[in-house]
């Protein structure tokens, strides 16, 4: 369950970079716990035996489903080619290839491949990315088993990394970089931020629980926070840089610079706050 880089994790729509795997792998590393508490959570009776993940990444939530469904086999989708070889490659290493089949296709195309029948559907970080998410909906909607479950995990944005006084010269930095962000995702990714619990009774499921994971991971000893934090911002400032003053470029490049005394790297008091909210919905 990647967050939004976008999160880099477009999952279903964006070309593949080894910038974007490195983060969504660094995502479900710090994550991991987070993931598997949602994972957890879900309102489930009879354990699955066929699950699809929607926009999988380099399977963040397969991997998380796999452990809590031990019987269960994953069905992972993602347009990207390269996700899904990394995600191939750590199912070798986990020992359970024959436990996991990757899918290449367009979410946002007419044309879905057979899913089969799955009795769980998961999609984390990847509905917000479609240009016709309600049309989605529907064809999950259609592909799960009658009683089947959906899940929707959706995150609050870009997490935040920084204290209000940090850097020192430019206090307030990180939230000026994520009000930047949040213009941007306005105009070009629009579902961001939706409350998905209508558009999935809207597309004929019916609403079992919402629920909204809060995250706040204190970074100190933890070497993989500053990675995933110097990824994130930079992943930020790829979006932002024409809109940030350039005082605040200046100042975050200086964060970014791993050669830097000032470089993100070095700072001992990161933590990672952010919001995962999951709506879980059944085909009645």
């Amino acid at each position: 369950m990647p967050h939004d880089h976008a999160h880099t994790a477009q999952h279903g729509h964006q070309h593949d970079t080894d910038g974007q795997a490195e983060i969504l792998d660094l995502d479900a590393e710090v994550l991991a716990e987070r993931i598997a508490a949602i994972a957890r959570w879900l309102p489930i009776a009879t354990p699955p035996r066929q699950i699809v993940d929607l926009g999988c990444g380099t399977g963040a939530g397969t991997f998380a489903l796999l452990d809590r469904f031990p019987e269960a086999l994953v069905t992972a989708v993602d347009t990207s080619a390269g996700h899904l070889l990394r995600l191939r490659e750590k199912a070798c290493a986990r020992g359970v290839p024959e436990r996991v089949r990757t899918v290449a296709a367009d979410l946002d195309s007419d044309d879905w491949p057979d899913l089969g029948t799955p009795d769980l559907v998961w999609a984390s970080a990847s509905m917000h990315h479609l240009a016709h998410p309600d049309r989605a909906l529907r064809k999950v909607h259609d592909a799960l088993a009658p009683g089947g479950l959906f899940a929707v995990v959706e995150l609050a944005g870009f997490p935040r990394f920084l204290s209000e006084n940090v850097p020192e010269e430019r206090p307030g930095l990180e939230e000026r970089c994520h009000t930047a962000s949040e213009r941007y995702h306005a105009e070009h990714v629009p579902h961001r931020g939706a409350d998905w619990g209508p558009k999935l009774i809207d597309a004929g499921f019916a609403l079992e629980g919402e629920r909204t994971f809060t995250v706040d991971i204190a970074g100190s000893g933890n070497s993989a926070v500053g990675t995933y934090a110097r990824s994130s911002l930079q992943r930020l400032r790829s979006s932002i840089a024409d809109t940030l003053a350039a005082e605040d470029l200046a100042a975050l490049d200086r964060l970014l610079d791993t050669d830097s005394p000032h470089s993100i790297l070095r700072r001992n008091d990161l933590a990672v706050r952010t919001e995962r909210t999951v709506w879980a919905a059944r085909r009645k």
